[in-house]
């Protein structure tokens, strides 16, 4: 029962506790035993009985599921961070979650359209659906070379938006249920093309910054050719008779343990004097 001693306690807190009790849920799951990837695989699921729902027009269901999947994608990553196991491994698991989850959703929307013997209206969430790999790789694709191709109308959490609210107004009228998916079609295309031009445009200035002409069958974005030289300077200058005394050596310890125990970057003198302090 809400009083106003509690009223005024919550009015009186300071920043640490609001803190606090806007990360209560994640530590509440943690507390009980649920890690952040169930969460995750338990979003997956929901996808799947969205597909379902959506496939057999149940589509207000459907709405409700996709808002407690989106839920579910927010809340694992507070899990991660309160249990202390945020992990490129869990970021990974997250991302290909996401992917699964939006070719289940947008599938059984075209499964529905199936079941209504409308083949050309199917068309339109498969596209939806490509259209929004194209913009989801763009970003890793981006990220992954330096560049930066985050932003759109569409993004995930958009997408999603959109689709629950063309749900929801096709329920009440089936008609405007194809207007709205090529409208959504349309946002995402133009969200997938602005962030090619973003990205294109800082690949440009990367180039005409480094001053090497772009040629065919070449990437400017990769790392520096007197980096790639260092590199295979620093390998050369280990001799070759060397490295077969370290891989056949005398002692029969397997390589991959001899290189973890000597370190990766010894020179070749260390390398040496290693070997014969084995013999």
């Amino acid at each position: 029962m809400i009083d106003g001693r509690r009223g005024k306690k919550a009015s009186g807190g300071d920043a640490l506790s609001r803190k606090r009790s806007r990360r209560s849920i994640g530590e509440r799951m943690v507390a009980i035993g649920i890690g952040a990837d169930a969460i995750t695989a338990t979003g997956v699921l929901l996808a799947a009985a969205t597909a379902v729902l959506i496939a057999y027009h149940w589509f207000i269901v459907g709405v409700a599921l996709i808002i407690v999947g989106g839920l579910m994608d927010t809340l694992d990553g507070h899990v991660a961070k309160a249990a202390g196991t945020a992990s490129a491994r869990g970021a990974y698991l997250d991302s290909v979650s996401d992917r699964v989850a939006d070719s289940l959703i947008f599938g059984g929307l075209a499964w529905y359209f199936i079941r209504a013997h409308d083949a050309n209206a199917a068309l339109v969430p498969i596209g939806i659906l490509a259209v929004s790999s194209v913009v989801s790789y763009q970003r890793a694709k981006a990220e992954s070379l330096g560049f930066q191709a985050q932003g759109g109308m569409m993004e995930r959490a958009e997408r999603l938006i959109f689709l629950g609210c063309t749900l929801f107004i096709a329920f009440f009228a089936p008609v405007a249920l194809v207007p709205l998916l090529l409208t959504l079609l349309t946002l995402t295309a133009v969200t997938c093309i602005g962030r090619f031009r973003r990205v294109w445009v800082q690949a440009t200035l990367a180039t005409r910054r480094a001053g090497s002409p772009v040629r065919v069958g070449t990437r400017p974005w990769r790392a520096s050719p007197r980096a790639d030289q260092s590199r295979r300077g620093r390998r050369d200058l280990v001799p070759l008779s060397t490295r077969l005394r370290v891989v056949f050596g005398a002692t029969g310890e397997p390589t991959a343990s001899r290189h973890k125990r000597a370190g990766r970057h010894r020179s070749a003198s260390a390398l040496g004097r290693r070997f014969d302090s084995d013999r």
